[in-house]
């Protein structure tokens, strides 16, 4: 149960999700940009609550894919992403443009939620029964959440130049070293879909 929680918070990688959010956290306060988060956060929960619950019925009945194909397809967009973290950090980010009122939607689509988070919804559905994969869903958007609140406290907190400068770049640090773990995550889902197709 809590290896498959790590997997899913560090697919979610709140401190690139952090640094990707720099232009919306100098343009709004605290309580609009938490609750921008906030939003993002439900939006995102809710797609992978319903992947949970149906993505195989999805993919097998309605599409009829091999949900291993979308697994093999998901891993390789993790770790292209994985990739452009480690070697080119911050600058991997698209910057938002949107209106503020569309913030929450662009955030949670596809930063929070997008192949790498669907598959693991649905490899979780596997291992776990409704109740206790809702559970776990619900708690690891809510650390999440909480891993975003506390960074954007801490930064807030720094009241001198130079040390947020300093914070930002630690910031980008562990993104990079994120950047290794997602990484590894892509690789193993496309070793894996391709054992399953070959099974």
């Amino acid at each position: 149960m809590l290896p498959d929680m790590l997997e899913f918070i560090v697919m979610l990688n709140p401190f690139a999700l952090f640094l990707y959010l720099e232009p919306i956290r100098k343009d709004l306060n605290h309580k609009d940009f938490m609750m921008v988060i906030l939003k993002a956060t439900i939006i995102s929960l809710t797609v992978c609550i319903i992947f949970f619950f149906s993505g195989d019925v999805i993919f097998n009945s309605i599409f009829q894919i091999n949900f291993d194909s979308f697994r093999i397809f998901g891993g390789i967009i993790i770790f292209s992403y994985a990739y452009f973290y480690i070697v080119k950090g911050q600058k991997a980010l698209i910057l938002i443009k949107e209106d503020l009122n569309d913030l929450a939607s662009e955030i949670a689509l596809p930063f929070m939620v997008g192949a790498g988070s669907i598959s693991l919804s649905i490899l979780l559905s596997q291992k776990q029964n409704y109740t206790t994969g809702t559970l776990m869903l619900v708690v690891i958007f809510v650390i999440n959440f909480i891993i975003l609140f506390v960074l954007k406290k801490l930064r807030d907190s720094i009241e001198k130049r130079k040390f947020r400068t300093a914070f930002d770049k630690n910031m980008e640090v562990l993104l990079r070293l994120n950047g290794f773990f997602i990484g590894a995550i892509g690789i193993d889902m496309v070793v894996t879909g391709i054992k399953n197709l070959f099974v």
